[in-house]
């Protein structure tokens, strides 16, 4: 079952938030209301979910079950 909540929580300032992920593509921007930090995704990662989230964006969930699936 995909989530569809994650907690962003500002590296600089530490501030978090819980938001919804869209289910169709990946966020790659995010300004922290706390302190106004323009967040991008880390070397590696699809989003900002994948990056400062608790949860995984949706489309990293599906691609993880379906490996998951096949093991």
């Amino acid at each position: 079952m995909t989530v569809l909540h994650s907690t962003i929580t500002c590296p600089q300032c530490g501030h978090a938030r819980l938001e919804t992920m869209p289910t169709d593509a990946c966020r790659f921007f995010y300004e922290c209301e706390g302190c106004q930090a323009r967040l991008k995704p880390l070397a590696g990662d699809c989003c900002v979910f994948c990056s400062f989230g608790d949860v995984p964006c949706p489309p990293i969930q599906a691609e993880k079950g379906s490996s998951d699936a096949r093991a």
